[in-house]
């Protein structure tokens, strides 16, 4: 088969899963999906993009009203030089919403489309008209419509009346290496090591969490995420009176290694989760995860890890005495995550796409 086109008009290095999983599916030397990928050139010069990206400039990238049109129209002129139309047998779009999908759709009106919904995609429409009317013309516009969990699928049918038929719950992956070889884990000496890795976005709920750490107090907390985000934050972590360390937006395998020196990964999104690939990856390093039992994350990890609501104090506190007081239970917690993990090979997830796109092709 012919390869696929997709764009995520994000610049390369930006930090975030939709980033991660292109990465995963469609670069490298040989990447599980062959492709034609577009990503937005980087601010720095020191981001170097994975092998297999293309990347354009447009310029006054937005998400709401008529400045967000005039961007479409800017990335869809950058992008159109590079397409090569006679080799690519479909489009994967990879949001219902921002701007790589209304100018992938405007640039190939007869190619057939499936595209993969995020959780930013949802929160997006919700929030912005802009984004909403863009979400609509996307779900008409594509043949499949690949969900992660149920949940996302839920959680789309209240924004659109997209038929059931249309939707293909497609699990996320992890790169299969990472099952074979996990990084050896360190011995745990000491306090319990806690780890907060991913976004700092309002709706991944570190504020709260900060609260209720604040009230159990004498805490070794590590935290892996964009340094912009963390500047933000910086203040309310450290009224927790915890011993904070910042480790920084770390490369892929680094973060795995981080996975193998912490005892516990700490969750407390507020709302749906997609998918929850940090979740996943550090229980395939040996990770146990404490989460917030949100829409999505509940389906992915259930009871290979700890639900718990990291904003009540008082229930953290029980998690974390528990754990110092029985290591079988963080024992339990690795195995029990290690078997979820496995279920979820990156190699799956592209294998899936790869069929369904030979459906619509």
């Amino acid at each position: 088969m012919s390869p696929v086109i997709t764009a995520l008009d994000l610049p390369a290095g930006s930090p975030g899963g939709s980033v991660e999983l292109l990465y995963d599916l469609y670069t490298g030397v040989a990447p599980p999906i062959a492709a034609q990928v577009f990503m937005l050139a980087p601010e720095s010069p020191e981001v170097k993009a994975p092998a297999g990206i293309r990347l354009v400039t447009a310029r006054g990238k937005c998400v709401s009203g008529p400045p967000f049109w005039s961007y479409v129209e800017h990335l869809r002129r950058a992008l159109d030089p590079h397409i090569n139309r006679g080799e690519v047998a479909a489009v994967h779009l990879q949001h219902l919403t921002f701007g790589a999908t209304p100018a992938l759709i405007g640039l190939l009106p007869k190619h057939p489309r499936l595209v993969l919904v995020h959780g930013t995609d949802l929160i997006f429409a919700a929030r912005h008209q802009t984004q909403r009317r863009v979400l609509l013309h996307a779900v008409k516009a594509a043949r499949r419509i690949v969900v992660p969990t149920a949940a996302m699928a839920d959680m789309l049918a209240q924004l659109t009346e997209v038929r059931g038929t249309d939707i293909v719950q497609i699990p996320w992956g992890i790169p299969d290496e990472l099952l074979h070889t996990p990084p050896q884990r360190a011995m745990r000496q000491g306090a319990l090591r806690l780890l907060y890795a991913g976004r700092l976005s309002s709706e991944k709920g570190v504020a709260a969490l900060a609260r209720a750490l604040a009230d159990v107090g004498g805490l070794h907390l590590s935290v892996a995420a964009p340094a912009a985000e963390y500047a933000a934050c910086k203040a309310d972590l450290a009224r927790t009176g915890c011993r904070l360390s910042y480790l920084g937006w770390l490369p892929r395998r680094m973060l795995w290694r981080v996975f193998a020196e912490h005892d516990l990964l700490l969750m407390p999104s507020t709302t749906l989760e997609a998918f929850g690939l940090v979740a996943v990856e550090a229980q395939a390093c040996g990770l146990p995860v404490a989460y917030r039992p949100v829409p999505g994350l509940t389906e992915v990890v259930g009871d290979s890890a700890l639900p718990v609501d990291l904003a009540d104090s008082a229930a953290l506190a029980r998690v974390l005495a528990q754990a110092e007081a029985d290591p079988s239970m963080l024992d339990d917690l690795r195995a029990a995550g290690r078997r979820n993990a496995a279920r979820f090979p990156l190699s799956a997830t592209a294998t899936a796409l790869t069929d369904l796109t030979a459906q619509i092709a």
